[in-house]
């Protein structure tokens, strides 16, 4: 028989690594992709004929793609879970006071690299693993969303970065229900501090120890999800040494139940003679 194949973006550091790492340790094949070419194919190196490096800008829907098609090639026509976990800090901030003019003295754009990578490649990720889940012998798989705190409470210093782990939740709770009806969880997780390299330079010996949150948290959030498939569209907080499932506001009144919960006949009527 053979053995359970996932993609994990970032895969080369921080969460990305030790998600690797524990699925490898329990029989799975990992595709780790990352930016860092260098570091990644050493570590693949290392952790044996398990592990594939694949150098992968996720920005690049070409890169991602060629990602997705490698790994379903190299699991025997077969692809089981999507780690979308590749993320960066904001590059240039909504405050900044450096503001740079063009040559026609126009203000030039604000960097958006941040959600480039942080939402819109984790989107395109979606769009590819769920081809692939659709064609696996029994189709279907499980994807997880790496948000953030930042997800649930606002970020000051990174904006674009909030704004951008706000969307997975939103994504995740969006596309959990209507995945399941192809037996494809979508699911997110929003930790807390945990040490990675996104963390600024030196901030991790000044950072107080009682509110770092073990990567061992982040590993039990990963193997909940992986080990029941009846959960999607959910949220899960991670937080120390504890998951904290969020759920949706509550409705303010019927009317706003009705919309969130019983218009999506309407919606989908509406939509079927929509011009794409």
């Amino acid at each position: 028989m053979s053995h359970p194949v996932a993609i994990i973006t970032g895969a080369a550091s921080g969460i990305g690594l030790a998600l690797a790492k524990s699925l490898i340790a329990k029989g799975w094949r990992v595709v780790m992709a990352d930016l860092d070419s260098t570091r990644g194919r050493e570590i693949a190196d290392e952790l044996g004929d398990q592990a594939l490096f694949h150098p992968t800008d996720v920005t690049s829907y070409e890169q991602q793609g060629k990602l997705f098609k490698t790994a379903f090639d190299w699991g025997q026509n077969r692809l089981d879970f999507f780690a979308a976990n590749a993320g960066i800090a904001d590059t240039q901030f909504l405050y900044d006071s450096k503001e740079e003019l063009d040559e026609d003295g126009m203000l030039k754009a604000l960097s958006l690299r941040a959600i480039d990578v942080d939402l819109a490649a984790v989107i395109q990720g979606i769009w590819l693993f769920k081809h692939y889940a659709r064609r696996n012998t029994a189709p279907g798989g499980k994807i997880v969303l790496t948000s953030s705190s930042a997800g649930l409470y606002p970020m000051e210093t990174n904006p674009l970065y909030t704004a951008a782990k706000h969307a997975i939740v939103g994504i995740a709770r969006a596309l959990g229900p209507v995945f399941a009806k192809e037996n494809i969880q979508v699911n997110a997780i929003c930790p807390a501090f945990v040490p990675t390299a996104l963390c600024p330079k030196d901030m991790l010996d000044r950072f107080p120890k009682e509110h770092i949150t073990p990567m061992s948290t982040v590993i039990n959030a990963y193997e909940t999800f992986i080990g029941d498939s009846n959960l999607h569209g959910q949220t899960v907080e991670l937080s120390l040494d504890q998951l904290y499932f969020r759920t949706q506001p509550e409705y303010p009144n019927e009317s706003q139940r009705w919309l969130g919960e019983e218009s999506a006949s309407f919606w989908e009527e509406a939509y079927k003679d929509a011009v794409v």
